[in-house]
């Protein structure tokens, strides 16, 4: 009867602490998820912030350079995408697009010197170029956590906790786009004539 009490004893002892443990990685688990939330809701932020800029900045750009209209659609098409976007996996593929259509967009506006002189169109381009630095803060911050989240939960024996508590891997990454965020350089100067063929020596007398 004692060695039974003392079995049932032990049991009770290791599933106690099997249940805290499962309860403590449980809710660093819920933590983590949470801090990616709140990491997302930062980006979402700025992100928005950026295509509220964009239609007065299209709108300048216009009044200089109505021909455009190519690009200024794919500009349009691209935030409408955004706006519609529901999920931080949708939001994050319609801003690449969005990056996309903005790249064209500011290589345009080096057509055109003469928005270099009107105050409206630098004004929004320091904040466009504001903006655009908080989101490559807010991104990689936002990524680093994400990381961080399904690191944890991918280790062992988190992988059990994450399976049974309903925690799943988080694949909503940003990821750079070699030359997204390169704008190409436009010259204003004429093409280089081809080098004169080198004259002969005179002969000596």
């Amino acid at each position: 009867m004692k060695i039974a009490l003392i079995v049932l004893a032990v049991l009770l002892i290791i599933a106690l602490m099997l249940g805290s443990s499962f309860i403590g990685r449980r809710n660093q688990m819920a933590v983590k998820r949470e801090a990616v939330n709140a990491a997302w809701a930062q980006v979402d932020v700025v992100l928005q912030r950026r295509a509220d800029l964009i239609p007065n900045l299209v709108e300048t750009v216009k009044g200089f350079a109505a021909q455009e209209q190519t690009v200024f659609g794919e500009i349009a098409k691209a935030r409408a995408a955004y706006l519609s976007a529901g999920t931080p996996a949708e939001k994050i593929a319609a801003n690449g697009q969005l990056d996309r259509a903005m790249v064209k967009f500011l290589a345009v506006t080096e057509n055109y010197p003469q928005l270099k002189s009107n105050e409206n169109f630098l004004r929004l381009q320091d904040e466009l170029a504001g903006t655009e630095n908080r989101i490559a803060v807010e991104r990689r911050r936002y990524n680093e956590t994400v990381q961080d989240y399904n690191t944890f939960i991918a280790l062992f024996p988190n992988s059990l906790v994450a399976s049974m508590g309903g925690f799943a891997r988080n694949d909503a990454y940003f990821k750079t786009e070699e030359g997204a965020r390169v704008v190409p350089k436009v010259s204003f100067g004429t093409p280089n004539a081809p080098a004169a063929a080198p004259q002969p020596a005179p002969a000596k007398p």
